[in-house]
């Protein structure tokens, strides 16, 4: 099952792995992995992808972090194959991400001649750009007929708890992704609070977005890495921040609010 209408699904330069995720995900449909052993599993390789670093073996760390990007996407497959959705598993998967984004970015700090305050700013703003991407891919899926609504446009209440999940989990995980997530979350709503008026975002304009989709961020951290130009990843991420407030004018000028 898709997290879209047919109509309303577009080519997403972040999701590359998919094909391969779900071909994962169906020879794991009938065993006893869920979905959160699959997001305790990319976590490992977002951690090997580290050790690499650290050993300065890139190509092979950029190879472990395409596979943590290809892995990410097989637990939600997974959940939907066995359909099983889950507030824990969504928030636990988002939470490993910005723990590995950071750990990342440390780690090739600690490696290479980048200042700990540039590498800060860098992570602010990779986070920033992933929230302009999951702003508007949830708005869409909120809005497209039959699309997945496990994830929310605002985060204000913790969620009441699935089948097979227990309130408190649900609880304790909300808070600390509110924790993680809410400055971010709140700079985009602020930089463009009538979007979620919008009915439906054209195909286009959502692969232009897709370009903030943490699968090409980490596709482009890969590159660096394998090229050996670590020293370029912190400055071309602050720089890549840029396109946050052309896709916002995009938005803004092209694509009109509607009443909903």
């Amino acid at each position: 099952m898709s997290k879209l209408a047919v109509q309303n699904q577009f080519l997403d330069l972040s999701d590359y792995g998919r094909p391969i995720a779900k071909l994962f995900a169906n020879q794991l449909k009938n065993t006893r992995f869920t979905p959160i052993h699959v997001t305790l599993l990319f976590g490992i390789s977002g951690l090997i992808a580290i050790y690499c670093i650290l050993k300065n073996h890139f190509f092979l760390a950029g190879f472990f972090i395409i596979l943590k990007s290809i892995i990410d996407a097989v637990d939600g497959e997974l959940a939907r194959l066995k359909k099983t959705p889950s507030y824990v598993g969504r928030y636990l998967d988002s939470v490993f991400d910005i723990i590995l984004n950071l750990l990342f970015l440390i780690t090739i700090c600690y490696v290479s001649k980048t200042s700990l305050g540039m590498t800060l700013i860098a992570f602010f703003c990779i986070q920033l750009q992933g929230t302009l991407y999951n702003y508007y891919y949830v708005i869409l899926r909120h809005h497209s007929a039959g699309g997945d609504t496990t994830s929310k446009i605002f985060e204000n209440n913790s969620p009441k708890a699935l089948a097979g999940e227990t309130q408190k989990s649900v609880d304790v995980l909300f808070k600390i992704y509110t924790l993680v997530y809410g400055i971010f979350d709140a700079i985009i709503h602020r930089l463009d609070h009538n979007a979620y008026k919008v009915k439906s975002f054209p195909n286009w304009f959502m692969t232009l977005v897709s370009l903030y989709g943490l699968g090409f961020q980490l596709l482009l951290i890969a590159l660096l890495l394998s090229l050996n130009r670590i020293e370029m990843i912190v400055p071309f991420f602050i720089g890549y921040s840029l396109l946050i407030f052309i896709l916002i004018g995009i938005r803004k000028k092209f694509i009109k609010p509607e009443s909903i």
